[in-house]
């Protein structure tokens, strides 16, 4: 039986996990679970699966759960999260958005802890000391995002093959086919309807900005050991083909599938083996019957521009990246910006940039601390 840590169990990924869990009970048991403000939530998911260790945001939470739960042991904040994180397990699920995510994944693999990685900030900010470390230690890096498990799972039984190019679907989002000009009139409310996928609301906006798609490039990047120019987007609007890769003989392989993170999930955490998922299944006559696929505008959706130039960039660059655009997308959501500003800012606070070409991890911290000071003096002016 696996012991299972989730970072973020009670955001969109980590329900999702646990509800994974809870149908194959005899295969998972949860060893510690942590939340931001969601304490309530928490309380619910201790309740259910029987942690030993539990970790809440703020202090004052996890006294109070700590009386209502006897035999948990409860911490907080940053240092309750880098304890969970080297906590016992066999596999820990990091779910946590944004930043947060690097140094609780970079502790866990020292740990000697397998990882299923759905934050894709850590590989962005990180990718070469956290790579460093997975091949130092022999843990498995196992991708819960749906593209780069789709990618993972056509590379299975292919990988002495050489690659000619990964094939990067994404849903294009509410706004494809909007023009420039267009966009400057979308609201926080417009860019939270995704078409198509049920997700946390900063992924959801970056979705509609399309530097999840960026993200996500640098993300293959380090996951997979290839160059950011082999990696190509497919704006794919039914999101049925969930990513694919080209061999050097042409042929591609594609995963196809409903579009559901609890699949890419329970491949994660059921690696090597399958666990059975028969609530919905992929209908060719219907969803799969008429599948498109178009290039990318990003001249109009810029953002994913910017991340590939920054991965180029390489050193700090992406870490800036990064962190103006959570501060940013935090901005549009509370209306204090518009949704075309952030690519305007991302821009201008990357050209002002003096790079570090081989940060470590407290450099990344102190570059990232420091960006998104330098953002939010930018947008309170």
């Amino acid at each position: 039986m696996k012991k299972i840590t989730i970072l973020g169990s009670t955001g969109s990924i980590g329900t999702q996990a646990l509800d994974v869990i809870d149908r194959n009970r005899d295969r998972f048991s949860v060893s510690a679970l942590t939340c931001g403000g969601n304490a309530e939530l928490l309380s619910a998911q201790i309740e259910k699966f029987h942690p030993a260790l539990a970790v809440c945001r703020d202090r004052d939470d996890a006294r109070r759960l700590s009386s209502e739960h006897r035999g948990v042991e409860f911490l907080w904040g940053e240092e309750g999260l880098v304890a969970a994180a080297e906590a016992e397990c066999d596999i820990l699920l990091n779910s946590l958005m944004g930043m947060r995510g690097l140094a609780p994944t970079y502790h866990a693999i020292r740990a000697g802890h397998d990882i299923a990685l759905a934050n894709k900030e850590t590989l962005v900010t990180g990718g070469n000391i956290i790579m460093d470390a997975v091949a130092e230690e022999g843990v498995a890096m196992l991708p819960v995002d749906s593209e780069h498990s789709a990618i993972f799972q056509c590379l299975e039984g292919n990988r002495n093959k050489k690659i000619k190019k990964i094939l990067l679907t994404a849903s294009g989002g509410p706004f494809r086919g909007w023009s420039l000009e267009k966009l400057k009139t979308v609201t926080p409310e417009m860019a939270l309807k995704h078409p198509n996928w049920s997700m946390g609301r900063k992924i959801t906006i970056d979705s509609a900005t399309m530097m999840n798609k960026g993200l996500e490039m640098i993300e293959a990047k380090w996951l997979f050991g290839v160059d950011i120019t082999d990696i190509q987007v497919l704006v794919h609007p039914q999101s049925v083909v969930h990513s694919a890769v080209e061999f050097c003989d042409s042929s591609v392989i594609a995963q196809m599938g409903v579009p559901d993170m609890r699949i890419p999930i329970s491949v994660a955490l059921g690696y090597p083996d399958r666990l059975e998922f028969d609530e919905a299944e992929l209908d060719f006559f219907g969803a799969a019957s008429n599948l498109t696929f178009e290039k990318p505008d990003m001249e109009v959706f810029r953002c994913m521009k910017l991340a590939i130039s920054a991965s180029k960039a390489g050193g700090s660059y992406p870490v800036v990246m990064n962190g103006a655009n959570e501060v940013l997308v935090e901005a549009f959501l509370n209306k204090r910006i518009g949704f075309t500003d952030i690519a305007d800012t991302i821009e201008r606070i990357l050209d002002g940039h003096d790079p570090v070409s081989e940060p470590g991890l407290d450099d990344i911290i102190a570059i990232d601390k420091e960006t998104r000071e330098k953002v939010e003096r930018e947008i309170s002016c």
